[in-house]
């Protein structure tokens, strides 16, 4: 049996995702956005697209009600780089 082992994608953060990210200070809020981000960073697609214009990069939501944190995002062409535009904890 062959085992597909695929890489984690690299997360990268747009000007206002980093600026959002500074406000984010409590560590239960940076733990639960930590695991939103290994969760997208193994599974690019895991989010929902968002449906708008074709002619840029196909934004995709990932939302988790549990932890109460949303991302918006898109993937790079060979699925190696998230990144990510909004982030809301």
């Amino acid at each position: 049996m062959t085992h597909q082992h695929r890489r984690r994608a690299r997360i990268a953060f747009s000007d206002s995702a980093a600026k959002q990210l500074e406000n984010v200070t409590s560590e239960a809020e940076i733990h639960a956005l930590d695991r939103a981000l290994v969760v997208v960073s193994v599974n690019p697609d895991v989010g929902e697209p968002i449906p708008g214009d074709s002619s840029g990069p196909q934004l995709r939501e990932c939302a988790d009600e549990v932890e109460h944190v949303r991302l918006l995002y898109w993937v790079s062409a060979l699925h190696t780089v998230v990144v990510v535009a909004f982030i809301e904890v």
